[in-house]
């Protein structure tokens, strides 16, 4: 384990990107893992142009045998990660009796499952180590299942019981684990194409987001934060 490898398995041109960039900066390769490998590419020669390495991976991170390819190719380029970010997500609103059982069980597997088999990957180093983080990306819907929002609470409920039951196992054994709740919308491009007249400060910056997961990584031992939450100033909650 080279102690400067960062993995990201959820790499969109929002926080997934933000994160990417952030841990480049601080001189970790990073490991961008999206469904489509070549969805990456600006994010790559954003990190490469900046004097950082990248490597764009191709995962599904609903299916554990893609997940484990995905990290050995990580491992065989890069390094053991020290870091890792699952900031994979699936939202797909409907009733109770809307929903059908496939598309349900997608974004569970989307929200929670595929955090565990990464996990499994990722830990085995970590605790040889000693050190590690691993951040897990929640939302509101962690909290609260709001009605029609079924097939995202229920997986980020459970990423939650993950995050917790993870950090109570394997903090002890030296390894960080965060739950971060991000509560409102992420400045994206695809929600400005929806909304372009919506305020900047309506929404989560990604960069200042990537920034708390920077922080999260560099926390003293002795004071560590197992869950927190995000959101813009002017948010309800």
């Amino acid at each position: 384990m080279n102690g400067k490898t960062a993995a990201v398995l959820g790499v969109g041109p929002g926080l997934g990107a933000a994160v990417a960039r952030r841990f480049a900066r601080e001189g970790f390769a990073v490991a961008l893992i999206a469904r489509r490998a070549e969805g990456v590419a600006n994010v790559q020669k954003q990190i490469e142009d900046a004097g950082g390495t990248a490597l764009p991976v191709s995962a599904d991170a609903t299916d554990p045998a893609s997940v484990a390819a995905a990290l050995d190719e990580v491992r065989n380029n890069l390094g053991d990660p020290e870091v890792f970010v699952y900031n994979a997500g699936a939202f797909q609103m409907g009733g109770i009796l809307d929903l059908s059982p496939e598309t349900f069980d997608e974004c569970f597997k989307a929200n929670c499952a595929g955090a565990f088999y990464a996990a499994q990957q990722v830990l085995p180093a970590m605790v040889e180590a000693g050190r590690g983080t691993v951040l897990l990306t929640g939302a509101t819907a962690a909290l609260r299942g709001s009605a029609r929002f079924s097939a995202l609470a229920v997986g980020k409920f459970g990423l939650r019981a993950l995050a917790q039951s993870m950090a109570r196992e394997f903090g002890p054994q030296g390894i960080h684990v965060a739950h971060v709740i991000i509560d409102g919308q992420i400045d994206t491009p695809r929600l400005r194409e929806m909304s372009p007249d919506r305020e900047d400060h309506t929404m989560l910056s990604p960069d200042a987001i990537a920034e708390t997961y920077w922080q999260l990584h560099r926390q003293n031992p002795t004071a560590w934060t197992l869950e927190m939450d995000l959101r813009p100033a002017v948010e309800s909650f």
